[in-house]
């Protein structure tokens, strides 16, 4: 490969595996310096978006291991154990976040908030001494996301001393600033539960669900080039049970899995068109569920089921009929084993 033009490398080598790319690096000075431009690293990301390259992470007491996907049996293969490149306590970490292949994680023993490569190792810490990049669990909640120019931001809502504040980390920048959060007086109470950010169109969503049946449900958005919060209804789920809103983003699409109920379980898949819910399906009522075992769903796979999770693994498969995807498409955590799906890429936490 020597002898041909540099852009015909580029095309080879933006079409390889993110660990293949990482091993090229060393061929020569030339190669290192053009894998490691920003125009390569974008290209490669986007070419990675395929199924053969996803993987799983799970993070239990004793493991950090990820998982190919068989799509042929819908199932995860074997695992290789990780070993965690940063400080912990029985790795005790959550993921918060993941986009293009990396992951904004929690240190739950000092609350600092990181963003991680899983496939290169590495890691950025984005905690400061002034007690930014601190991460509280039942109070904060995160969004990662990457704006036109290529930068990959983390949001940061923090409930603190009965005010909200907010502010975004720029991987460019190295730095956080804070910006305006807008919302009403009763979502400070520690009765409304934030779901992780889902990033889909230019545009950041959280579900924000009250604690208790007839309880307030609604999700802000947070649009990334005006900075502008702004509040649209939840889908016109029954409110005689708990709710849980669970986003998705489908080929830059926008879905919700709606759950409500008590003994018995209703999932609705909807889609947001402009601002208005569309019902796409809705599945049968799920036979009672133990409390201790209430499950989350997690994800698509490619012959058109998802799953719900339970704190101990798979309960239900749920088979919708809907068209195949290509690819999963994941939702942010795992009630369960604290984990992830991910694509391998080469994008760095830090510039």
């Amino acid at each position: 490969m020597a002898d041909l033009p540099i852009e015909t490398i580029f095309e080879i080598l933006t079409r390889v595996p993110a660990k293949v790319v990482g091993r090229s690096r060393s061929v020569c000075k030339e190669w290192y310096a053009l894998l490691s431009t920003r125009d390569f690293i974008r290209v490669h990301s986007s070419r990675s978006l395929v199924s053969s390259n996803q993987r799983v992470l799970l993070i239990d007491d004793l493991t950090c291991s990820v998982h190919p996907i068989i799509f042929q049996s819908y199932d995860y293969g074997p695992r290789s154990i990780v070993t965690l490149p940063f400080d912990h306590q029985n790795n005790d970490v959550s993921i918060l976040s993941h986009l293009n292949g990396l992951l904004c994680v929690c240190l739950n023993h000092t609350n600092e908030l990181l963003l991680w490569n899983p496939t290169t190792t590495a890691f950025k810490r984005l905690s400061t001494p002034d007690s930014l990049g601190i991460y509280i669990n039942n109070l904060d909640v995160v969004g990662l996301y990457a704006d036109d120019a290529d930068d990959y931001k983390v949001l940061h809502i923090k409930r603190r001393r009965h005010v909200y504040e907010s502010y975004v980390y720029s991987r460019e920048l190295n730095f956080w600033r804070n910006i305006p959060f807008l919302t009403r007086q009763e979502y400070l109470s520690p009765n409304f539960a934030w779901s992780p950010g889902t990033f889909c169109g230019g545009t950041m969503y959280f579900t924000l669900c009250e604690c208790w049946v007839g309880g307030t449900n609604v999700v802000i958005c947070f649009d990334i080039n005006s900075e502008q919060f702004k509040e649209i209804s939840f889908p016109p789920v029954p409110s005689t049970g708990f709710v849980q809103g669970v986003l998705v983003n489908v080929k830059n699409e926008l879905h919700m899995f709606a759950a409500t109920g008590w003994f018995e379980i209703t999932i609705d898949l909807w889609t947001l068109k402009e601002d208005y819910w569309i019902k796409v399906l809705s599945c049968p009522p799920i036979p009672p569920i133990s409390l201790s075992l209430w499950g989350d769903i997690t994800h698509y796979v490619t012959n058109g089921n998802w799953f719900v999770m339970t704190k101990l693994g798979k309960l239900f498969t749920i088979e919708m009929d809907t068209k195949p995807f290509e690819i999963l498409y994941p939702v942010t955590w795992f009630r369960g084993y604290k984990g992830a799906v991910f694509v391998e890429t080469v994008v760095s936490p830090s510039i």
